[in-house]
């Protein structure tokens, strides 16, 4: 507002106007009339003038050199927000460093901010691993240019928990074996993960490939070294966005600010650098401005990660690998808690798999585990014994993933069909009977009669006889047609700690009969009329005092009265005759 307007308010308020109407006329309060009039009698017109509502001091503002410190630190470093600025001001100058919105204030006043209107993130569902080495992300990234023009590419890896940095390899070629002997070279160095987590190129999986899918050599690294390969949701870059964003990182801090490399070795070495900086000296965003290798953790110890040193690269002189080393340990027994998935067969690290069956899926059981044995226990109960085909490594890798120290063993150890003859001793194995009742053990048929169509049977093998026992009873022995070298190709083998059951007690005789087309068979001389619907089963007679009782199975066809005093002569079913 004017000085003159002003005046004429004082003017009229001294020559006996009402304030409150001078004041609702000029459109202000009567506090600022009444302000004026006292300016203008103790200044004159001087004091009808804007003055200046800065204060007097400003103990809190920042000094000129600290403003200045932040600019240039800006200028030279565009990519630096004002969270990145005040963390290094504070490492640089302490306590004097002005908060993260002051410096947001000074650099939007001197205009190195560029105002632009304010964006809706789409929300992620974001996830993390627990520790460092459960999981690494792999990827292939362009823009490596060499001073003839051509566009080399790079196999980036990063840990999911710590963002280390674990592989950045210059590839001449980026094929299937260029990845692997990179992807080998970070393993010699860092350990072997537990995890990779991929997206679907054509280096690091043969699932699409047309026309029938195929194990590539990435595949089989990562089956060879007992890791998890996982791959990423088709057209889904957020599932790695981790490694994604590193790339973002990669291109505007290096990529974007250098030109083209004279050789691949002189871009292997660029990268390096870069690399060393970013996992032991960059501070990340995401860590609360720690360092990568502040976090990081190998396989082998506890202590922080060293500063990398330059990772040789598939382009470049690489040395011929070498296998992974690892410490020896004591093979203590380790328990660990795993749900039975819907297929029935449990993983153990990639190393061994261990049928438990459909019927337990979705309950949880306790594996019990050392170098000679497994045991599946539920409920306290040992439901399965095997084998274990694991290595002190993979316990190791048991323990990273969360199994606790072992009781003493729940049961006896499994059979090893490794052992010399002189200390096997009797095994058991399981199978089911057919609907003919015949069990099939390695190829060779054990007929056991169609009264245990379908039954499970334990077929207990001792020396050179096979004893069939179903339902707590010795059903039948057999002659063993196994040899000593057939106990090495048996599955779900366990040792015999019970004594052999008695026999079924004495009931009525059974025979078995194979039906014919008409329907009808013959027992001592009397017909029985089935039906044509049986044709070509067997099936079992109970020969009973005044009645002939045909069943399928445990399944009742006929009654038919017995009118024959004959005496029973054959029991087996009828074969047909050969021509």
């Amino acid at each position: 507002m004017s000085v003159e307007i002003r005046l004429r308010a004082v003017t009229e308020v001294r020559d006996g106007a009402p304030i409150v109407d001078v004041a609702e006329r000029f459109g202000v309060t009567r506090q600022t009339v009444t302000t004026w009039r006292n300016r203008y009698e103790t200044a004159g017109l001087d004091g009808l003038s804007e003055i200046s509502r800065r204060p007097h001091s400003s103990p809190r503002r920042i000094s000129p050199d600290v403003e200045a410190l932040i600019c240039e630190t800006r200028r030279h470093h565009r990519r630096r927000g004002a969270r990145r600025i005040a963390y290094e001001l504070h490492r640089e100058i302490g306590d004097r460093a002005p908060s993260r919105s002051t410096i947001h204030r000074v650099l939007v006043r001197n205009g190195l901010v560029n105002p632009q209107e304010q964006q809706h993130k789409r929300v992620y569902k974001r996830w993390e691993r627990e520790a460092p080495m459960h999981l690494w992300q792999l990827d292939l990234v362009g823009g490596i240019f060499l001073a003839g023009g051509r566009e080399c590419k790079m196999l980036t890896g990063i840990d999911d928990h710590s963002r280390f940095v674990v592989v950045a390899a210059v590839l001449e070629k980026p094929s299937g074996t260029a990845v692997c002997e990179a992807f080998i070279a970070a393993m010699q160095r860092w350990g072997v993960p537990f995890e990779v987590l991929t997206d679907n190129g054509k280096q690091f999986t043969g699932k699409f490939t047309r026309p029938l899918p195929v194990e590539v050599l990435f595949e089989r690294t990562c089956r060879e070294y007992g890791i998890t390969a996982r791959l990423a949701k088709r057209r889904s870059p957020t599932t790695t966005g981790k490694i994604e964003r590193f790339h973002r990182t990669l291109r505007r801090e290096l990529l974007d600010e250098v030109g083209a490399f004279a050789t691949i070795e002189a871009a292997q070495a660029a990268v390096d650098e870069w690399i060393h900086a970013y996992n032991t000296h960059r501070p990340h965003q995401s860590l609360d401005m720690a360092t990568p290798a502040n976090l990081f953790r190998t396989r082998q110890d506890d202590e922080p990660a060293p500063a990398p040193t330059p990772i040789v690269g598939a382009g470049a002189s690489a040395a011929t690998p070498q296998p992974i080393v690892s410490i020896p340990t004591e093979a203590h027994p380790l328990e660990i808690d795993l749900r039975v998935p819907p297929s029935g067969l449990v993983d153990l690290v990639g190393a061994q798999q261990i049928w438990v069956g459909k019927s337990y899926a979705g309950r949880t059981v306790t594996l019990w585990v050392d170098l000679a044995s497994i045991h599946v226990v539920l409920d306290d109960d040992v439901v399965k014994t095997t084998v274990s085909r694991l290595t002190t490594a993979d316990l190791d890798r048991l323990a990273m993933r969360g199994a606790r120290p072992g009781r003493p063993a729940p049961a006896l150890p499994a059979f090893d069909p490794a052992a010399p003859a002189a200390e096997r001793v009797s095994v058991e194995v399981d199978r089911t009977a057919t609907r003919d009742g015949i069990v099939v053990l390695l190829g060779h048929q054990l007929a056991l009669g169609p009264d245990t169509a379908g039954t499970r049977v334990t077929l207990r093998i001792d020396g050179g006889l096979i004893h069939a026992v179903a339902g707590n009873h010795l059903i039948k022995t057999l002659p063993n047609p196994l040899v000593a070298a057939d106990l090495g190709r048996l599955t779900q083998v366990r040792r015999a700690t019970t004594p052999l059951p008695p026999p079924p007690p004495a009931g009525p005789q059974r025979l078995h009969r194979r039906v014919p087309k008409d329907g009808v068979v013959m027992v001592a001389g009397q017909r029985l009329r089935v039906g044509r619907t049986h044709a070509g089963t067997i099936i079992t007679v109970m020969v009973e005092d005044h009645h002939f009782r045909v069943l399928d199975g445990t399944t009742e066809l006929s009654l038919h009265a017995r009118t024959t005093t004959k005496p029973i002569r054959n029991f087996n079913a009828h074969r047909p005759r050969k021509r």
